[in-house]
């Protein structure tokens, strides 16, 4: 592949930020081996987690969804060894290949009105976005007859369904799709705004347009285009297996899975096309040369060597446990198991070297950084000095 040059964003022109802001943003240099990781609930097991979620009410619960279809609710406390079922879609749900319960996410209001979101696959040509809403009678259970479909994704292939839910600072629900699956998009879904595929889509799910259980932000950047789907925020993405908002600053981090080569951590701007299947990464995917007009550049990408295959998206840290990695990007690596800290410079350095499968990272409600793997457990993130 060729390396060509691209639009590259530096994140300081996706900021807006006070004096105050930018003092919490210098960040603090890592002090070799001062991270480790540990099971953080070794009461507890669970069957291929790739989800966990923590609503931002005073219950200080945690959610863990299954690839099976089944979403797990215990408290937060390391000495824990009750759990119970929180959802159970496993009688409707495939799990062939990629295909599974592959994200959810809470309400902003979620405390008042109960609401969950849902991205699973009911068969193996077909993903869905869902509305469920918690039992009347028991904070702990879903209501199973409350299910409402907002949005469904024909998929021609049972990898790359992408499947991440978050909700923005602007109220709207942002969802991750991959490009349908197949080696290198053969379809060529992931640049063609008439689907929803390998893109990044955004909707509100508080009003409804005419025939639909959602609707079309009016400034979404497609809307005007008769030949777009509204619901496109950004395009050009393979398979964007995890994003994320840093609440300080509402930048969308996302990791994108590359094909043969290269790994990439993308910064999401509204409109963007992140290149695929044109680039993988920044270099030409299908020929030695490639017009690369108006693509977004990967903030930081990595090539295949040390088992470095397949990345997992992480979070900018925000929690208070781990000062060292206050304001840098954490994720990791599915394959090698390994798992690196990127701050806003684009320097990249290794955490840990842990073995694991590493399926999701997830956040508390005090942002405190977790680790799905599976192994069936669920790991966390501390300082060196507490495992003494």
């Amino acid at each position: 592949m060729k390396r060509i040059d691209l639009v590259f964003l530096s994140i300081s022109s996706l900021l807006i930020m006070s004096c105050s802001d930018k003092e919490d943003l210098a960040l603090t240099p890592i002090v070799d081996d001062s991270i480790t990781i540990s099971n953080a609930f070794p009461n507890l097991t669970f069957s291929n987690p790739l989800d966990l979620q923590a609503p931002q009410d005073d219950s200080d619960r945690i959610f863990v969804a299954e690839k099976g279809g089944i979403i797990k609710i215990f408290q937060n406390n390391e000495a824990t060894e009750e759990i119970s079922t929180f959802l159970d879609i496993s009688n409707k749900i495939a799990t062939t290949s990629e295909l599974g319960l592959l994200g959810f996410t809470f309400h902003p209001d979620y405390s008042t009105n109960g609401f969950l979101y849902v991205a699973y696959t009911p068969t193996e040509e077909l993903s869905v976005m869902s509305r469920f809403k918690v039992s009347e009678t028991d904070v702990n259970m879903v209501d199973d007859s409350s299910e409402i479909i907002l949005l469904e994704i024909p998929q021609p292939a049972t990898n790359h369904n992408g499947g991440q839910l978050a909700f923005g600072a602007d109220g709207y629900l942002y969802i991750a799709s991959g490009d349908g699956g197949g080696s290198g998009d053969p379809d060529g879904n992931a640049q063609n705004l008439g689907n929803l595929l390998g893109k990044i889509l955004r909707i509100d799910v508080n009003r409804q347009d005419a025939g639909l259980n959602y609707a079309i932000p009016t400034d979404n950047p497609f809307v005007a285009n008769e030949n777009a789907r509204g619901e496109i925020y950004a395009y050009g993405l393979r398979n964007p297996w995890r994003f994320s908002f840093d609440g300080q600053t509402n930048t969308i981090w996302a990791a994108d899975v590359g094909q043969d080569e290269l790994e990439e951590i993308d910064l999401i701007v509204k409109g963007g096309n992140y290149g695929w299947n044109i680039l993988e990464g920044s270099s030409c995917y299908l020929e030695t040369e490639c017009d690369s007009t108006d693509l977004v550049a990967p903030f930081f990408e990595y090539g295949h060597g040390k088992n470095d295959k397949s990345v997992t998206g992480g979070y900018v840290y925000r929690g208070n446990e781990l000062p060292d990695l206050k304001g840098y990007y954490v994720y990791g690596d599915f394959v090698s198991g390994r798992i690196w800290a990127l701050d806003q410079a684009g320097n990249n350095t290794l955490l840990l070297e842990t073995g694991l499968a590493i399926a999701s990272f997830g956040t508390d409600k005090n942002n405190e950084l977790y680790v799905c793997s599976f192994d069936g457990k669920i790991y966390e993130l501390k300082n060196s000095e507490e495992q003494l």
